[in-house]
Formats: structure tokens, C-alpha cells, sequence
């Protein structure tokens, strides 16, 4: 027989396990979309801003956004250093941009674990 003034078991053993993937940067489409927009909009300014955010809710290591930064300032010397009449410096520019919104669309992606 069993003791009665014995407690059973806890809900918190026998109940469901929570997930255990990684944190998810994006919790709608719309998040996404105006996340991935904002290195377009800014015109690469900010262009490591979604990576910090992603690296503070730990989707990313924090390597990641730390050598982004150190890649604008780059494009953003290369661009300079170029000067006002060069096509070469607006190339530059655009593909950061590019660069930057797909990175940032591919935050949540399962397919890649390159930095996660």
C-alpha cells in the first residue's frame, strides 16, 4: 500500500520538456521584414545593428557582429577613400547593403550554422 502523506511526482519532472533549439530572432513576418529592411533604409549605416540585437538575444556568438562592424568600417573607408565621382565606391557600397539585408534575413534559418 502506498503512504498517502507521501507527495507524488512533481509536475515539473513528469511534465513536457520546453524546446531546446536555439533562441529565435524573429517572432513574426512582419519582424522580419522590417529587421531585414533596416540595413536597406539606413543605406548600410546600420548595417550591423540586426546582428548586435541577435547576438544580444544569443542567435548569434558575439564574434560575429564584432567582425561585421569591423567590415562596415571598412566599406565605409573603402567608399570614402574612393571619392564622390567613382562607380566603384557606389558598387562597393550597394553590395554591402545587399550583404547586410541577407545576412539579416537569414537569421532565423535552420539551413545555416555559420556563426550560431
Amino acid at each position: 500500500m502506498s503512504n498517502p502523506y507521501q507527495p507524488g511526482p512533481s509536475p515539473y519532472v513528469t511534465g513536457p520538456m520546453p524546446p531546446t533549439g536555439r533562441p529565435k530572432m524573429f517572432n513574426t513576418r512582419a519582424a522580419q521584414v522590417l529587421w531585414t529592411l533596416l540595413p536597406i533604409v539606413s543605406l548600410g549605416l546600420a548595417g550591423a545593428v540586426p546582428l548586435v540585437a541577435a547576438s544580444v538575444k544569443g542567435v548569434v556568438k558575439t564574434v560575429v557582429p564584432a567582425v561585421y562592424v569591423v567590415a562596415e568600417i571598412a566599406v565605409f573607408a573603402v567608399v570614402l577613400a574612393l571619392g564622390d565621382g567613382s562607380p566603384v565606391a557606389g558598387l562597393v557600397l550597394i553590395l554591402f547593403i545587399i550583404t547586410a539585408a541577407t545576412h539579416t534575413a537569414l537569421l532565423d534559418s535552420e539551413r545555416v550554422t555559420f556563426g550560431k
